[in-house]
């Protein structure tokens, strides 16, 4: 009876410890993967940076596309007019992001650029400067936590789309009647297709989603063993648990698969066939599961973020075609 009794003590403190291991596991995991400054200190970010540079293709053709496009950049920055704008979340953080007008911006198109997981807004100036050739304001916000604005954690999109709501406001306040465009590359392609299942304003004409994610759970699981080697053995149930706790969101609900079955608004879905961080099935999964209007581009031979590199003419055609289809340009 006492070996009984002891086995019994010895069991219940090895589950307790058991316990204890994976919620101290998955607290930090919450950490390492969505607060910045505790990624600083662990060197995650420099980790993702190498880990994501080496998933890239790296073929002639996209280097010096690349290369094209940060000129391009250079001088489309050099000739807008481009200040900085700030705007307070519903939970009190200050956010930030870049804004581009045209001379004569009442009447004008808007798109709103949506960068990607540990992103911020000066990666999406590329896209920017195609649209402000083809007439469009611009407004290129740090999501939260990212960037130049506060957070205490990177919102997977999910809590990132009341502050792109607040956003879309900032711009219908000073442009009624503003015709706005949501263009999205892997997260923010995320957050935009995931906004697309909440009741929007009449302004938002269509979404344009670049190599997004259906979901963050996935995400999280891939990121976790492939970023930072955590193989997930339960351990995400319990991050989940603490990102409820700490976070105030739920990775399961951030579901792009999910809210885009919801949606009424026309989306172009674009992708990479050798994207090694979303798989391409991601893009064809959000298209079949969309019931309104929509298109699909496939792009051979490119890598995760890639497609505008590989052949920016054909990217460019497809985006401003489908736009073309939902937007009156003044």
């Amino acid at each position: 009876m006492k070996k009984l009794k002891k086995r019994t003590k010895v069991l219940i403190a090895a589950l307790i410890a058991v316990m204890v291991i994976y919620t101290v596991i998955g607290n930090i995991i919450v950490s390492a993967a969505l607060v910045p400054d505790f990624m600083r200190k662990l060197e995650a970010f420099e980790r993702v940076t190498e880990q994501g540079y080496s998933e890239m293709v790296k073929t002639d053709d996209i280097t010096e596309n690349a290369a094209l496009a940060r000129e391009e950049t250079k001088a489309f920055l050099e000739k807008s007019d481009g200040f900085k704008v700030k705007s307070t979340s519903d939970d009190g953080y200050e956010l930030i992001a870049a804004c581009f007008r045209q001379a004569e911006p009442e009447g004008k198109p808007w798109v709103i650029l949506l960068h990607g997981y540990t992103g911020w807004k000066e990666e999406m100036y590329h896209y920017a400067a195609k649209y402000y050739e083809k007439g469009f304001n611009i407004l290129c916000p740090d999501l939260r936590c990212q960037g130049e604005s506060d957070g205490d954690f990177i919102g997977m999109g999910w809590t990132d789309r009341y502050d792109v709501l607040d956003w879309i406001g900032k711009i219908t306040d000073s442009y009624p009647d503003a015709e706005i465009v949501l263009h999205g590359e892997s997260m923010g392609a995320s957050c935009a297709v995931m906004m697309s299942g909440m009741e929007l304003p009449d302004n938002i004409k269509c979404v344009i989603s670049d190599c997004a994610f259906t979901d963050s759970v996935s995400m999280f699981r891939k990121q976790l063993r492939d970023w930072f080697s955590i193989p997930d053995i339960g351990f995400i149930g319990s991050a989940r648990l603490w990102l409820r706790i700490r976070g105030g969101y739920d990775l399961k609900d951030a579901s792009a698969i999910n809210e885009i079955k919801k949606s009424d608004i026309p989306t172009l879905f674009i992708q990479g066939d050798q994207d090694r961080i979303v798989p391409v099935s991601s893009a064809e999964e959000l298209y079949e599961s969309l019931n309104a209007e929509k298109d699909i581009m496939i792009v051979e031979g490119a890598g995760h973020a890639q497609s505008c590199y590989k052949d920016p003419d054909a990217y460019y055609d497809r985006v401003f075609g489908f736009i073309d289809r939902f937007l009156i340009y003044s």
